[in-house]
């Protein structure tokens, strides 16, 4: 059992190490292209396109191979095409190269993603304890880690190319080494036809889905922090480009430790009660770091956004794979439209901050965790349907 959990950590942490990698030098990728906030926007939409048609029919890719294969062959291409971006931006200073590369990272990530919280339930429900919210832990740590390099070769100017080609090379270590002790899941039925009906049943299901839009709100608070903040804090409040990396590491840190202490107030108070925990610290946060009047109250209002998002998609995962005959279906429904947040949210904020300025941008992002708020009932828990 320590094995495999050792290598289901070791493939969290790695998925996280690559996000940050590429968000924390984000404001260098923008000036290596000499984009605008819209068009950065717009190139981070041909990620999140990748990510969305992956998503879709990962869960399908899961149940026919396993999530194990789908791990391997998704987090490879993930981190190879991250050496590609900074190849493309950097060494031959192509916007379609550099874009094209982007939208593979995001294919490979999305499969991932959805195969590893397979994986992760299939565990926890081995363990017989809620060790989700740790794993994403683990995941935060990686942005933590991630962060913290991106700062460092920021402010040593260390070329993105090179940044991101060292990134690749240890994840690729850590993908080989941690898949190898990984135990077979029950999200395989090996049949095509079974396989797309329980696809198309998940998306009838209304829980599922309103589990998934309130994943939507909560992720487009996620993933504007991970798109924004560094670029936030340097346009917005004026700080150095390495102050922007140090400010997304402010945010991911606190996510990591609501993470890895989030499983006994799961326990002690339930998902429902911690959704709601959560949206409402998200608000306080966000609203704080758009109107707050200094650069100190922006990285202590990056605290409370952190801490809001963190329990979130682990919980929704949790919920979402109660039944594990249907795990890998219901986590791709949830998984696809979480996935519209990353989707829609970078190119419309991109937009939406050349009219309005980036931080009052930010501030729209809190009309969807309000309505997580509202949809959280959705991820309290459900039976199990039998096996014949």
């Amino acid at each position: 059992m320590l094995p495999w959990r050792n290598g289901v950590i070791a493939l969290y942490f790695a998925s996280g190490l690559i996000l940050s990698a590429l968000v924390s030098r984000l404001p260098s990728l923008r000036d290596a292209l000499g984009l605008t906030h819209g068009e950065i926007g717009l190139l981070l939409l041909c990620m999140t396109a990748g990510s969305f048609v992956s998503v879709s029919v990962s869960g399908y890719l899961v149940m026919r191979l396993g999530s194990k294969r789908t791990l391997v062959v998704g987090s490879s291409l993930a981190a190879i095409s991250l050496a590609v971006v900074g190849l493309g931006a950097v060494g031959l200073h192509s916007l379609p190269v550099t874009g094209a590369a982007l939208a593979f990272q995001g294919a490979g990530a999305a499969a991932w993603n959805v195969a590893s919280n397979v994986q992760g339930a299939a565990m926890e429900r081995a363990l017989g304890v809620s060790i989700m919210p740790a794993l994403h832990g683990f995941f935060s740590v990686g942005t933590v880690v991630g962060a913290a390099a991106g700062a460092l070769g920021a402010a040593l100017h260390l070329s993105i190319a090179w940044h991101f080609a060292l990134v690749s090379a240890v994840v690729l270590v850590l993908i080989h080494t941690g898949t190898r002790v990984f135990r077979a899941d029950t999200s395989s039925t090996g049949s095509g036809s079974s396989n797309k009906a329980l696809l198309a049943e998940a998306w009838r299901e209304p829980r599922t889905v309103l589990l998934g839009v309130l994943v939507l709100g909560m992720a487009l608070a996620e993933g504007a922090a991970g798109d924004w903040v560094a670029l936030a804090l340097a346009d917005g409040y004026g700080a150095i480009n390495s102050l922007g990396a140090i400010g997304y590491g402010v945010f991911v840190t606190a996510m990591t430790i609501a993470r890895l202490g989030g499983g006994r107030i799961l326990e002690r108070c339930g998902r429902v009660t911690v959704i709601r925990l959560s949206a409402a610290s998200t608000l306080i946060g966000l609203l704080l770091f758009v109107y707050g009047p200094s650069l100190t109250t922006a990285f202590a209002a990056l605290v409370f956004w952190g801490l809001g998002v963190a329990m979130c998609f682990p919980v929704a995962m949790t919920a979402a794979s109660d039944d594990p005959m249907r795990a890998a279906a219901r986590v791709s429904v949830v998984s696809t439209i979480g996935y519209g947040a990353f989707l829609g949210g970078p190119p419309l904020l991109g937009l939406l901050a050349d009219v309005v300025g980036l931080l009052n941008a930010l501030a729209f992002v809190g009309i969807l965790v309000v309505i997580s708020f509202v949809l959280s009932p959705a991820a309290g828990p459900v039976k199990s349907t039998p096996k014949n």
